[in-house]
């Protein structure tokens, strides 16, 4: 370990010691009361109306006075476990065919409640919202988060392992309506059954929990307590839903169509071409617990363009999943480690040395270019006790791919207590005289000790014609998440035979110690400053062969303070070492960095400002070496929300870098603008423009989408690339019309 940081890693803890204090200052005592409830074993009944509910964020309907009410919520955030500073009551009613949430928040000061945005799948994190989380399997890991804002805008995902993968593309077919009132704000949401998978036969009780975000205080409150190194993901932490009684399944039937033309002249071409198709996805409720999709001719044109990043290292870069048909159910393919504090949420979070299942596999190149895909099928759910999940799809012969059956079959079985056992296989099968293949077999555990302590691990092996030795990979790892400790260690190895045609991973014949430890103190005298919470910690990397020879190492010493307003600002310093096997380009204008050993230390400032505010801002700066040199690194970005509206933001990424080998200076940026207007919840317009100047590559991606339906879609989606150079190629423009129509039965 690099001893200066070390030192100062010591120092600064040494700081922060004596300063540490229990003492909080608490927030408001709430405005009215609530009906009382017992925090331990949270309990709320659903009662049963026969009275038509309309829905008009109006709770005036006679059934909802006599609902059984339920209020109390506490605190997470700033203050865990105190009475929340403003009073929630929430009550539950059922019918044969929707179950019905009705919320009453109050606000004293209703002029503060923040709303910065209305459109599908809102981030909630900067603005007043309410959650309610459904375990309808009542097996405290997995759920459905149902969410909205003051406008009454929708969102909605799936949970899986308590958060180690949180699914927001998953889409239900759900309504709420919002009113603001002279003292806060109401919620009523109607959630149809048949959006949900359940059996009441092995799960007559559900779990449930409901969340409330105060964003001018940054306050966060839960119903059931959840301690605030998790979020609403803790399924365990849920409190039960009793009393409803019907008969009916979860079974339905989707039928999703849809016809897309589009015209295309690539960049250097002369003509366009047009050309219109069209193809269906069906969604089946086969049984009470599982869902068969079916796709035909899949068209992702409006799927969200990637933005570029720039990359200063020897490996690819990481571009997450962005296809509906992919996303939805993913989470019962992950294996992976244990989810980490979501205080700043970065999901989707691969481990970015082994990823074992990444669905841009297929159908997608190296370059991100689609290859087309007659058709697939996948099956998930819980039947017998064990999750599963089940994918089959075929693509066509690529520029330099063959035509290809990707399988992936996942079974888990939860075995209390948060743990759960699995097994994952997986399979690229060339269709053509090629005959190619790769397999991927394995095991993965994930068992939870004391409540806190995860210990998580793998063992995976690879077969592939040609390859002899070295078909595995193995991972262990052990984590603790407190409110003021969190550690976690482990191992991950990969033979130098691993080949995995599904996977995500950046080398093989590696082995990967890893810690990660760090305190989270919150100091009385912080209030004064505006300061909430102050975090030391360090990640230290280690990478080794097979046979013991270190090939890379990093020691990440940071300090970060968090701010009452939820802003943070990061002080960095990074040791690095690396071995380069053959040289690679940093830069396409620069010469080959050469084989060798590099060292060098990174310092940095990051951070963000209050992103519920009109203006904010976040930034990196980084300075010091880059392999055989120095760099200057600054990535800026600032967003303007004039209202709900509209959001728009600039981002800047700029690195001058001077190299000893090879001796030379270079220089890279790229900008980004992004655009996006909300009409009203259910129309929108979104912009996207990247320049990078000194390549001359100027892209643009424009999408106008209208939900004219539920689930049911129209795209206008316009992408353009050009040249800036005087001696360019004819730009390369493409317009996409696309329209879905959902038909349920």
């Amino acid at each position: 370990m690099h001893r200066p940081c070390i030192r100062w890693f010591l120092l600064v803890v040494t700081f922060v010691a004596p300063q540490l204090g229990t003492a909080q200052v608490a927030p408001p005592a709430p405005s009215t009361p609530v009906i009382r409830a017992t925090v331990a074993g949270r309990r709320i009944i659903a009662r049963r109306t026969t009275q038509p509910i309309v829905l008009d964020g109006v709770l005036d309907e006679a059934v909802w006075a006599t609902a059984d009410r339920t209020g109390d919520f506490v605190q997470a955030e700033p203050v865990t476990g105190i009475p929340a500073s403003e009073a929630t009551e929430v009550r539950v009613l059922y019918d044969e065919t929707t179950l019905y949430i009705g919320a009453t928040l109050r606000e004293r000061d209703a002029g503060g409640l923040v709303i910065n945005n209305i459109r599908k799948d809102f981030t909630e994190g900067d603005q007043d919202s309410f959650e309610v989380l459904l375990d309808t399997f009542h097996d405290r890991q997995n759920g459905y988060v149902f969410l909205t804002n003051v406008e009454g805008a929708r969102a909605d995902r799936q949970i899986a392992n308590e958060g180690r993968e949180t699914n927001t593309s998953w889409d239900a077919i759900w309504s709420v309506k919002t009113r603001r009132t002279a003292d806060g704000w109401v919620v009523e949401m109607a959630i149809p059954f048949r959006a949900l998978r359940y059996d009441f036969a092995s799960a007559p009780s559900w779990g449930i929990n409901f969340a409330r975000r105060i964003r001018h205080r940054n306050e966060v409150d839960f119903w059931s307590p959840v301690s605030r190194e998790y979020n609403l993901a803790r399924v365990s932490a849920a409190g039960t839903l009793d009393s409803i009684g019907i008969a009916a399944t979860s079974r339905d039937l989707r039928i999703k169509p849809y016809v897309a033309a589009r015209t295309v002249r690539d960049l250097g071409g002369t003509n366009y071409v047009t050309a219109a198709e069209g193809g269906v996805d069906l969604k089946w409720g086969i049984a009470r617990g599982l869902t068969l999709d079916a796709t035909v001719n899949p068209d992702f044109a409006q799927a969200e363009a990637d933005e570029q990043q720039v990359n200063l290292t020897q490996f690819s870069l990481f571009y997450p999943e962005k296809r509906e048909f992919f996303l939805e159910n993913s989470g019962i393919f992950y294996v992976g480690d244990a989810a980490r504090n979501n205080r700043i949420s970065l999901v989707p979070t691969p481990d970015e040395d082994l990823l074992l299942f990444f669905s841009r596999r297929i159908g997608l190149d190296s370059a991100g270019h689609p290859i087309h895909i007659p058709g697939g099928l996948r099956l998930t759910g819980l039947a017998g006790g064990f999750n599963m999940g089940v994918l089959s799809m075929n693509t066509d012969r690529g520029a330099a791919t063959p035509a290809n059956n990707y399988s992936v079959l996942r079974i888990r079985r939860n075995i209390g207590g948060g743990s759960d056992i699995g097994m994952i296989a997986m399979s690229r099968q060339s269709l053509d005289s090629a005959g190619s293949w790769n397999r991927v077999v394995g095991a993965d555990a994930n068992i939870r000790f004391f409540g806190k302590l995860d210990w998580n691990s793998y063992l995976i092996s690879t077969r592939t014609p040609g390859i002899t030795n070295g078909q595995y990979a193995w991972r262990t790892t052990l984590n603790y998440e407190g409110k003021f400790f969190h550690g976690k260690g482990g191992v991950l190895e990969l033979g130098d035979g691993f080949e995995d045609d599904i996977g995500f991973y950046r080398r093989t014949d590696v082995r990967k110690w890893l810690v990660d430890i760090g305190i989270r103190p919150r100091p009385e005298w912080g209030h004064a400053l505006g300061l909430r919470e102050m975090h030391p910690h360090f990640v230290w990397n280690y990478y080794e062969d097979t046979r013991g020879v270190m090939v890379g190492k990093n020691f990440h010493t940071g300090y970060t303070f968090f701010l009452d307003n939820g802003g943070y600002v990061e002080l960095i310093a990074t040791p690095r070492f690396e071995k380069i096997g053959s040289p690679f380009a940093i830069d396409p204008s620069v010469a080959s960095i050469p084989a060798g050993d590099y060292a060098w230390v990174e310092y940095a400032v990051r951070g963000t400002t209050d992103a519920s505010k009109p203006l904010s801002a976040d930034y990196t700066v980084v300075t010091g070496g880059l392999w055989s040199g120095t760099q200057r690194t600054q990535q800026i970005g600032v967003q303007f929300r004039p209202d709900f509206r509209l959001s728009a933001r600039v981002g800047m990424s700029h690195t001058e870098a001077i190299l000893d080998l090879p001796k030379v200076a270079f220089e890279q940026m790229l900008w980004t603008v992004r655009m996006n207007y909300s009409f009203n919840t259910n129309i929108f317009l979104d912009g996207l423009g990247q320049y990078d100047p000194k390549q001359h590559v100027f892209n643009a991606n424009v999408r106008f989408n209208v939900i004219h339906h539920p689930l049911s879609d129209l795209f206008i989606v316009y992408n353009e690339q050009r040249i800036t150079s005087p001696v360019a190629p004819v730009t390369g423009r493409s317009l996409v019309l696309k329209v879905t129509q959902m038909v349920s039965f």
